[in-house]
Parts: C-alpha cells; sequence; structure tokens
C-alpha cells in the first residue's frame, strides 16, 4: 500500500489506562501528540480488550472525543477511514490484533518481537505480500544516533576493514533472578517475548546492522539456563509474592563470521555473549568493539542494552583507539532537535514512526516486515539448537 496523505488516520492498539507497562504511553503517545507528530499521524480509533477499555483510555490520555473505541480487531479493521494501525500489545496478542488490518491492507507499525513463534510469522509475512500492507517493525535501536554514526565510521572505510568484533552485553531485565508481576510471563517461553527475544533481540539486531549478517553455517550458538527458580516481587513493596519455574535461557553465546562486504575482512568474525540481569558492579551494561586494520571503535553504554532509557542513564560513548598514534579520539554524537522534544524512552521510536508515516525507505528509516521475520527465525533457531539439547 502506498503513503497515503498526512496526517494519517491511526489506530493505536495497546494503549491502556490501566497496564503496570504501557510502551504504548511511554514510547510512542509523547511523539504523537506534539506538533510535528500531529501534522503525521492523528489519532482516530483506539483497540484495546473491550470498548468500555478503549473509553477509559481515551478519558485517562485527554484524546478527543471523536477518537473511536474499538474492542475487536475485526472491527477496527473493517474501519475504511483508518490508514495505519500501530500496535503495542503483549507479544502474545500482536498476531490476533494485526492479522485482520493486514488482511485489509492497512499499514501496520508492530512492535518487536512480531508474534509469539515463527509459524505466526509465516501467516503474517504472507498474507501481508497477498494484500500489500506494509509493515513496520519496532526493531528501532537501527536507528539510534550512536549506532548510525558507527556505522558511518564503519562504511568510510578510515580505520581500513574490519577484522573481528566483541559484544558483551547485561540486561534484558534490572535483576538476574527477580521479575515484577508484570513481567513474570519473561519466564514462560511460549509467550515469546522475554530477555532473550527482546534484550539481546534488539542489541544482536542493530550490531548485525552496523556489520552485516553472519554466514549461517559459520554460526555456533551456546544456551544455558543457570537460573531457574524465579521469585516475582513487588516493586511497590519490595515483597516477594510469588514464585515461578523459568524455561527461557539467561546466558547466551555466539560465535560467527561476518557476511563479506567491502569493508569487512573475508574472515571477520563477531563473539557476543549475553547475561540476564545487571553486570559486575562498574561493568557497563553494553560493550561493543570493532577491530579494524587501522584502529578499533567503541560502543559503550553504562547503564542500559537501550543505549539511554530513561533520564537516569548515562549517555552511551563511542570512542576510536587509532593504532598509529595510539590516540583515543571521543567520537560526537546527539539526539535530533526533534527527538529531544520527548524523552529518551520514545526517541528512536519517533524516528521510525515519522520514517514510516513519511513514506521514507524501508532501509532509511524503518525495518520491514519480511527482514524482522529473518532475524526472528535466527533467534528462534539459536532456541531450537538449545532445545535439541536438552532432550
Amino acid at each position: 500500500m502506498s503513503p497515503k496523505a498526512q496526517p494519517l488516520r491511526t489506530a493505536l492498539i495497546g494503549l491502556s489506562s490501566s497496564a503496570a507497562t504501557s510502551w504504548a504511553a511511554a514510547a510512542h503517545l509523547p511523539s504523537l501528540l506534539t506538533p510535528t507528530g500531529k501534522s503525521k499521524i492523528s489519532i482516530t480509533a483506539l483497540l484495546n480488550s473491550s470498548e468500555e477499555a478503549a473509553r477509559s483510555a481515551i478519558k485517562t490520555y485527554d484524546l478527543p472525543s471523536t477518537t473511536k473505541a474499538y474492542g475487536t480487531p475485526d472491527a477496527l479493521a473493517a474501519d475504511p477511514d483508518i490508514d495505519l494501525v500501530i500496535c503495542n500489545t503483549r507479544v502474545d496478542k500482536h498476531y490476533e490484533t494485526i492479522l485482520p488490518s493486514i488482511q485489509a491492507g492497512k499499514d501496520i507499525y508492530v512492535e518487536w518481537p512480531i508474534a509469539a513463534n515463527h509459524r505466526q510469522i509465516d501467516e503474517l509475512v504472507a498474507t501481508a505480500k497477498k494484500s500489500g500492507s506494509r509493515v513496520a517493525v519496532g526493531l528501532q535501536r537501527r536507528f539510534a544516533p550512536p549506532v548510525l554514526k558507527i556505522k558511518e565510521i564503519v562504511g568510510s572505510g578510515r580505520l581500513g576493514k574490519v577484522l573481528s568484533s566483541d559484544l558483551r552485553a547485561f540486561g534484558g531485565t534490572n535483576d538476574r533472578e527477580i521479575l515484577p508481576p508484570s513481567l513474570k510471563y519473561f519466564a514462560d517461553r511460549e509467550i515469546g517475548g522475554n530477555p532473550i527475544t527482546i534484550g539481546f533481540g534488539h542489541v544482536f539486531d542493530f550490531t548485525l546492522s552496523i556489520l552485516g549478517d553472519l554466514v549461517p553455517e559459520t554460526v555456533h550458538s551456546k544456551l544455558q539456563l543457570q537460573r531457574p527458580n524465579v521469585r516475582i516481587r513487588d516493586p511497590a513493596t519490595g515483597e516477594v509474592v510469588d514464585k515461578t519455574v523459568s524455561d527461557v535461557p539467561d546466558l547466551l553465546s555466539v560465535h560467527g563470521t561476518i557476511s563479506k562486504s567491502s569493508y569487512t575482512d573475508p574472515s571477520a568474525t563477531l563473539s557476543v555473549l549475553f547475561r540476564r540481569g545487571q553486570p559486575f558492579p562498574g561493568t557497563p551494561a553494553l560493550s561493543l568493539t570493532i577491530n579494524c586494520e587501522l584502529g578499533e571503535i567503541r560502543l559503550l553504554s553504562p547503564s542500559s542494552l537501550a543505549l539511554e532509557f530513561s533520564p537516569e542513564d548515562n549517555p552511551a560513548k563511542i570512542q576510536i583507539h587509532h593504532f598509529a598514534s595510539d590516540q583515543v579520539e571521543e567520537v560526537a554524537w546527539d539526539w535530533s532537535d526533534l527527538q529531544k522534544e520527548v524523552s529518551a524512552r520514545g526517541r528512536i521510536v519517533q524516528s521510525c514512526l515519522y520514517a514510516f508515516a513519511d513514506g521514507v525507505r524501508e532501509v532509511e528509516g524503518w525495518v520491514g516486515l519480511e527482514d524482522a521475520a529473518t532475524r526472528a527465525a535466527q533467534i528462534d533457531g539459536f532456541f531450537e539448537g538449545w532445545l535439541r539439547t536438552q532432550k
């Protein structure tokens, strides 16, 4: 479907007035309510678990009284006055809430992960091909300013070819063996949303957006479930209110050869280690080093895998060690003026939403469904390899 005249008449799925965690309210809504956002995307309808829940959210967020309230995906899909549907529900609800709108040929922006399993993802891909629906997936960290800056440095060739790269990441949840009640589902692999698919998935994706994909036959992965017994703690009281047994690995290592390109050595490799929860005190949440012929690039994110997720997070830092001079260069990066209009949590989301609304080409401003489905299949393959070792 070709982009329509702006502002796009848009329905939000998952903007809840009662959810304990609301990515829609924290990351999407602020940008949509700015003058620029309103000029591109008009909130025309909400879809929640019921019409009553949708009406409650309309009131809570002080949306126009003309905003339509829907309680079923089919009713929303049948509305000819909706151009774009933005989905922010829990991942196991993505498939059922967006499939009817994809069948109707509407444009879709669905957060990552795409859906709970590969069968649902495959059907969404096939349906979008048939209907002509444009579908963007929220792998927005590819377009974070520090990621784009490093990609520019690597692609310029001024440090020579990439020889190897190393990624160390800690997070996905705030604690290595505790979850809040709102994220108890992170311990259930069948849901599809967990520290591996979300925490690791975003970081792995933006790293490969810089370096290029891995050659499939060279990839080796190892997963481990170190702490299956998970406590559920109420963040308001600090008390443990429940317990569960997790079937989601909390340690993942990956190694492989980076696909050949003009800026990589034919034998260039990537080594990855991800561990759920907090790192050793003083260790950055994320450290990515890219070793090139003439120098080494380092990206450090002290506080968050998301590079900058809240006002308390220290900004990500980019450095280059120039081998010839043995000098370390501090590389500046910054958010755009538009991005600074909203909190850090919504800045990269804003960029992708605006690009999608403006009809910017997929690779230049947002991630398409088929591209994201490839990444989902890759991560699913890591799980499948681990499951084979458990039998």
